[in-house]
């Protein structure tokens, strides 16, 4: 059996549509949506609605963690669109609807996806074929091993559009319960996987997660989110803990085998 698993696509649809070459199964763990690009700030929806100045600000901003200076760029660039008649929800979504037909036109047959922290979990029912399952709080056997998933991310001071509570997180991973490899978008709270090196922060990892890696004690537990972790593997107990790539930037899966 051989399973490709990718995160953080960000709009590259281009490596999506080949990335299930030679596998049996494809499992996608989220973040398809690119609205700012922070290595390239003229690709995303945040430049082409407002330009690569403001985008090279606004970046410039969150890495600074100056994130109220961030949000009040945000709401004065939006404010003139607003001004001119367009909604700010309507403006995105039907930017996101435009990568999301790109992106699930991609997907191969046998695709396994959850969401990330910057999707929007409600325009998928719309794009998902038939090939494709989406899980989140849920489990499924591929090729005689059980994978369980949960989708999204924490809250946060960026605000991302799947942000949900400690709370809500920690009932999805409960529901998933024991599985061979676990399934998720963001990490474990462990800093060595949470630490991106380059945006010189620490995301947020679930604890929740984490006490869970140690109870059921999980062949893997497959993860991104972090797109330059200061370690991309840690061995947590008897769990091999994995951020599988930034998939918009390597254009690579990984890959599992057995």
């Amino acid at each position: 059996m051989r399973v490709h698993v990718v995160s953080d696509v960000h709009g590259n649809g281009t490596d999506l549509a080949r990335a299930g070459d030679g596998a049996d199964a494809l499992v996608c763990l989220g973040d398809l949506v690119l609205f700012l690009d922070y290595a390239d700030h003229s690709r995303g929806i945040f430049p082409d609605l407002f330009g690569v100045e403001n985008a090279h600000r606004l970046v410039e901003l969150r890495t600074a963690r100056r994130f109220e200076e961030a949000r009040a760029l945000g709401r004065r660039l939006w404010g003139d669109i607003e001004r001119e008649g367009g909604g700010r929800m309507a403006v995105i979504e039907e930017a996101v609807r435009r990568q999301y037909a790109e992106l699930f036109a991609a997907f191969p047959d046998r695709t396994y996806a959850t969401y990330g922290n910057v999707d929007l979990p409600h325009l998928w029912p719309e794009y998902a074929r038939p090939g494709t399952t989406v899980l989140d709080g849920e489990r499924v056997e591929i090729g005689g091993r059980v994978f369980g998933f949960v989708g999204g991310g924490l809250t946060t001071p960026m605000k991302t559009p799947y942000e949900i509570s400690d709370e809500e997180y920690a009932a999805k991973i409960e529901a998933v319960g024991e599985v061979d490899v676990l399934c998720t978008h963001i990490p474990p709270d462990v800093p060595e996987l949470c630490y991106d090196v380059v945006a010189r922060r620490f995301e947020r990892g679930s604890a929740a997660l984490l006490d869970a890696i140690r109870r059921t004690r999980p062949r893997y537990a497959l993860f991104g989110h972090v797109h330059q972790p200061l370690a991309p593997r840690v061995r947590v107990g008897a769990t091999e803990c994995v951020n599988v790539g930034h998939f918009n930037a390597t254009g690579t899966p990984y890959v599992m085998e057995w």
